[in-house]
């Protein structure tokens, strides 16, 4: 007559599921996660009364000193490396049926005479539609 008990089960088998959910879970937050270029500088941006979420293909930095800054690129490089990346963006898609949107970034201290100067500029790069990131503000 054999009294042992019933045969053990390796602990390490209870542990595969919990692999598992660990895993579909980093899928799940790399799918569901929003990546996005590292800022070239610093902007505070101006004041509104009411805030407006921005939602342009493309982000350009404009710092108070008048740098112009586009993923880790600085002025005239990053006017032309945001040029490039709307071709390739073109070349994807239908830019004529729906024109990228262009997002600035502007630091409130920048005066507005420049930033008037430069809009030109950026609608002949191919954003007929540059929207302007502000911060909620106090109601004077």
């Amino acid at each position: 007559m054999d009294f042992s008990g019933p045969p053990r089960r390796r602990g390490d088998e209870n542990l595969l599921p919990m692999i598992n959910v660990v895993f579909l879970l980093l899928i799940f937050f790399l799918i569901a996660a929003r990546l996005t270029a590292p800022e070239p500088f610093a902007v505070t941006p101006p004041e509104a009364l009411s805030e407006t979420e921005a939602q342009g293909e493309f982000t350009l930095f404009l710092a108070a000193d008048g740098r112009i800054g586009y993923r880790a690129m600085e002025n005239e490089a990053a006017l032309q490396a945001i040029a490039d990346a709307r071709a390739d963006h073109c070349a994807r898609t239908d830019c004529a049926a729906d024109p990228p949107h262009l997002t600035l970034r502007a630091d409130a201290a920048m005066p507005a005479a420049d930033l008037a100067q430069l809009l030109p500029r950026l609608s002949t790069l191919g954003f007929p539609r540059i929207e302007l990131v502000a911060r909620p503000g106090e109601a004077g």
